[in-house]
């Protein structure tokens, strides 16, 4: 194994509760609608400006996305905790020399701000965030770009994620899939279409890592 992509929000740090936070304050200055976490969630696949411009009703759109980056900056630090088992598990895979990578619907904007608050930048090789591709998940292209910027073969890589979306991605970039529930919030349940495997703690992750993910080309 050459090469662990992830997923962020769910994944890599708890942050759909800030995410869930921002969308709602939003639609309820803007649409007077009061929305619940569920249903914000399933407005996700494109970034943040993306939701807000394909489900936001009122036409000061770019105003809202505004409003939109100003909650999550302003919250973040109260609303996402740092979780030390996840930084221990990126500095094992980087001391490995295992290349690191993040695909993930949010836009670019913030995630920089997620990754600075919680001192994770400059530790990934490649980004892919929703503003870098045409079809966000579950379509495969994030993850094909990211090998092909990591300069990896598929099957010396792993996709790891929370959601539906991010399972049936890797799944149609031919890519061995982990499926994720470690952190306190998640997207999925239940996965629709079953990873290659799955954990519930940080720590059976790292051990799987250590004996060696099996060959699945």
């Amino acid at each position: 194994m050459k090469a662990v992509i992830l997923d962020f929000d769910g994944t890599l740090a708890n942050t759909l509760p800030i995410c869930y936070c921002a969308f709602k304050k939003v639609f309820s200055e803007f649409d007077d609608r009061e929305l619940s976490s569920e249903e914000i969630k399933a407005m996700f696949g494109p970034s943040e400006t993306g939701i807000i411009r394909e489900n936001l009703c009122h036409q000061n759109k770019e105003q809202a996305i505004e409003m939109y980056y100003e909650t999550y900056t302003a919250f973040h630090e109260d609303l996402v905790e740092h979780n030390q088992e996840i930084d221990d598990l990126i500095q094992y895979l980087k001391n490995m020399g295992v290349r690191l990578g993040i695909v993930t619907g949010k836009a670019k904007r913030s995630l920089d701000i997620s990754l600075k608050a919680l001192q994770m930048e400059d530790l990934f090789d490649v980004i892919i965030t929703g503003d870098d591709v045409t079809n966000p998940k579950p379509h495969p292209e994030g993850v094909i770009k990211s090998l092909s910027d990591l300069g990896v073969d598929r099957s010396e890589a792993v996709f790891v994620g929370d959601s539906d979306a991010d399972i049936q991605a890797g799944a149609k970039a031919n890519v061995y899939t982990v499926g994720v529930q470690w952190l306190p919030d998640y997207q999925t349940l239940e996965f629709t279409i079953k990873p290659d495997s799955f954990f519930k703690s940080v720590a059976e992750f790292l051990e799987f890592i250590k004996i060696g993910v099996p060959n699945e080309s």
